[in-house]
């Protein structure tokens, strides 16, 4: 029976938290071999939002364990405790296979696991990651890393991905499909992060490019040229590409290119529209150009987006919310 320690500390996130104790916690009713024997470790008391938590064990239970688990925190601006990435460190110096919750990264990056190593966090702390810890390889563009003993997921439903992940590598496909199947979710997503990311439209007003950008959303269909837009904005190629880098942190034609994955998934969501009529609508000229740019933008070709969020549609429809709060909610909860 493999034993899998979970790192509670104060101002954790308690999705996360719950999501180990969902998977590791108990076996499902058809799985008969033992199951994980789960231990919460923390340094006595601590507080997750509105709730106070008294774990069984200290911290010093860490290194016994065959898996660590550790849940993000919500505020990344402050620096992890001192007796937590200790405990972690000397978690894994012990042998232990350590593993990453959302901003649970951050602990990872400061015990120095994460040094030349690939990871990943939510999406929206990426960058503060990669600033942080410059040794560490930042990968904003998909649900988890494996790299061994060391994994990281990124934000909320990806803890559920590395935790089911973790599953499949002890148990085998079969026990960890029989775990998803009792949680309602799939055993396995394909794609990454990108596919949650909104589109990256400036919120600010009072910029050279504020006209520019409506001008060209609406004309997506057109086959536009950074000529195109530099005519309409009155200023040079050159100007343009500066001014694009300063507004967007991106080039025109990458912008461009973004404005039309971000129309095509409305499309693939709303409309029954084959690819090939998408891919016209959206200025892309050919379905295998949208299915190009598509799978390499999101991660997931563009049939297998439309399964996921048409289904998502359904489901809000049946709770009164629209596919863009469900996307926004898996972006940015």
């Amino acid at each position: 029976m493999r034993t899998v320690a979970v790192a509670v500390t104060d101002g954790m996130l308690h999705f996360e938290l719950s999501v180990a104790y969902e998977v590791f916690g108990s076996a499902p009713a058809d799985v008969t071999e033992p199951w994980y024997r789960l231990l919460g470790c923390g340094p006595g008391t601590v507080r997750a939002g509105g709730f106070r938590l008294e774990p069984d064990h200290g911290l010093d239970r860490l290194p016994t364990a065959d898996t660590v688990i550790v849940p993000g925190w919500a505020d990344v601006d402050v620096e992890p405790p001192g007796d937590l990435v200790d405990a972690v460190r000397a978690a894994h110096r012990a042998g232990a296979r350590v593993a990453s919750l959302c901003t649970g990264a951050f602990v990872l990056a400061a015990a120095g696991l994460l040094d030349g190593r690939r990871a990943t966090t939510h999406w929206a702390h990426t960058g503060a990651l990669a600033a942080r810890y410059p040794r560490v390889q930042v990968d904003p563009d998909v649900l988890y890393v494996d790299n061994g003993s060391v994994l990281t997921s990124a934000g909320k439903a990806a803890a559920m991905d590395l935790c089911l992940h973790l599953v499949r590598l002890d148990r085998g496909s079969a026990v960890a499909n029989a775990v998803a199947r009792r949680l309602v979710v799939p055993p396995h997503r394909a794609g990454g992060q990108a596919q949650f990311v909104p589109s990256p439209v400036p919120a600010q007003e009072n910029h050279p490019l504020a006209e520019l950008f409506p001008w060209a959303i609406e004309r997506l269909d057109h086959p536009l040229t950074v000529e195109d837009l530099a005519r309409r904005a009155a200023m040079s190629s050159r100007n343009l590409g500066r001014q694009f880098r300063s507004v967007t942190g991106t080039t025109p034609l990458q912008w461009l290119l973004t404005q039309r994955i971000r129309r095509a998934q409305e499309l693939l969501e709303t409309t029954d529209d084959s690819v090939e009529a998408i891919a016209a609508a959206t200025g892309m000229g050919t379905g295998t150009t949208l299915r190009r740019h598509f799978n390499r933008t999101v991660g997931v070709p563009p049939d297998s987006y439309r399964r996921t969020f048409r289904r998502s549609r359904a489901e809000g429809a049946a709770d009164g919310t629209t596919t863009s709060e469900r996307q926004a909610a898996t972006s940015q909860t």
